[in-house]
């Protein structure tokens, strides 16, 4: 059986010119298959009631505290975008590049799949182990795109420190995860909406 050469393994920054629409998808649903994968592994050590932890007993209250910080979240994105230059909350185009062209059905599918993926991980697997505050600041570190200013670093910090905080609120995950999708999925529509007007 032939080695694998580490050496040979080169990383290189991309540039968004040479990136097209298939190959971001591509890398978008790997890597959050990727992140399932080691959100399972996680979980499998840990045993945890998967009852308890997808649990929709709080019933209403799943949407009514998902809605209600999505809705903060959202205005605290547009007052930031009123006040701060653009080039602050910059996040190298990928954003744009991601759902600019992209059907409505699209977007709500990758917003879907990021949130529960990313909330099995973090609010599901680390966040029992590390709590919520050294969670979210690896949350914002794995969105490095953003750690190019601290406002949006700090952002991204205190968006997922929230969902931690609803998690532990209402005891399930399906709260982070409505609550980012709903984030995601209006961010996405505006992206995709605003380039139209």
């Amino acid at each position: 059986m032939k080695k694998f050469n580490f050496k040979n393994l080169k990383f290189h920054k991309v540039n968004l010119d040479e990136v097209d629409d298939h190959f971001l998808l591509a890398n978008l649903y790997i890597t959050q298959s990727l992140v399932v994968v080691l959100a399972v592994i996680l979980l499998l050590f840990q045993k945890p009631q998967l009852s308890t932890m997808f649990s929709i007993k709080p019933g209403y209250s799943i949407l009514a505290w998902a809605a209600g910080y999505a809705l903060l979240v959202l205005i605290l994105d547009l007052i930031l975008s009123r006040w701060v230059p653009p080039e602050v909350t910059d996040d190298g185009g990928i954003n744009e590049m991601l759902f600019k062209n992209r059907p409505l059905w699209h977007i709500a599918l990758l917003s879907l799949v990021v949130a529960f993926c990313e909330e099995l991980l973090f609010r599901g697997a680390i966040q029992s182990w590390w709590g919520a505050y050294w969670t979210s600041i690896l949350f914002a570190a794995i969105h490095i795109r953003y750690l190019q200013h601290w406002i949006m670093t700090g952002l991204v910090f205190s968006i997922s420190y929230g969902l931690g905080y609803i998690y532990v609120h209402t005891g399930t995950l399906w709260t982070p995860i409505a609550a980012h999708f709903l984030i995601d999925f209006v961010m996405g529509c505006i992206l995709r909406y605003r380039r139209e007007s």
